[in-house]
């Protein structure tokens, strides 16, 4: 005989299924892949001294002064930015364990239709970028002891909210370990995940929805493996 009390519970566990598969389906599919086997897809702004490279479908970026690594592309909607990134100690002259830092959605107001035409100006130096629109992450920043999130609002005007100012080991690097790094960006709301734990889940009531990726570090070593975006 027909019975709904045996037939609901089987609905809806297929229904569930078909939701998560339908999510899965939808995040996976990428728009930008194989990105680090030459620097075409990069755009670099390196202090002196520095250097940065591709070799291996390994991005490495060996800094004195300041560096920042763009992702050429502009990047819009609601998207997933992945990568696996490791701060090198060993000896070397800037093997510093601080400074896993990266800018996404970033724009120029000074420059709308060119984001890269100051690229020059900026060169690397920090305070150069302080006037563009994106969000940052500073990751085990001064002397890997701070981990913030700041949204650049285009005036220099930089705010640090109190939740948004980590300090708890647990939030630093460690070095010579590969660290999985994921940031989504979905309507109002951007995360930055670290191995799979969200460390900052943000709301935006005014969401920067386009805008370039960047790769940014201070007087350290670090490889970059594994980059994609996808499409949510």
């Amino acid at each position: 005989m027909f019975s709904l009390r045996k037939i609901i519970p089987k609905l809806f566990t297929l229904i569930v299924f078909l939701f998560c598969f339908s999510c899965q389906k939808k995040a996976s599919k990428l728009l930008y892949a194989n990105v680090l086997s030459n620097t075409e897809h990069w755009v670099i702004e390196q202090q002196p001294l520095g250097t940065t490279f591709i070799q291996n479908d390994i991005l490495e970026i060996i800094d004195a002064k300041g560096c920042t690594v763009w992702f050429k592309h502009k990047l819009k909607g609601n998207i997933k930015i992945s990568y696996d990134a490791t701060v090198i100690d060993n000896g070397g002259p800037h093997d510093r364990v601080s400074d896993l830092n990266c800018f996404w959605m970033a724009t120029d107001p000074q420059n709308p239709k060119d984001f890269f035409k100051n690229s020059k100006f900026r060169a690397g130096r920090f305070s150069n970028y302080h006037n563009l629109k994106l969000y940052y992450v500073g990751y085990g920043g001064h002397d890997n002891t701070k981990t913030r999130f700041r949204r650049y609002k285009g005036t220099a005007d930089r705010p640090l909210l109190k939740e948004h100012d980590l300090s708890d080991r647990k939030f630093m690097i460690t070095a010579n370990k590969k660290m999985h790094i994921e940031i989504l960006v979905d309507g109002n709301k951007t995360t930055y995940s670290r191995n799979g734990e969200i460390v900052f889940n943000v709301h935006d009531p005014e969401p920067y929805t386009e805008g370039y990726f960047g790769f940014r570090t201070l007087n350290n070593h670090m490889k970059i493996e594994n980059f994609s975006v996808s499409k949510l």
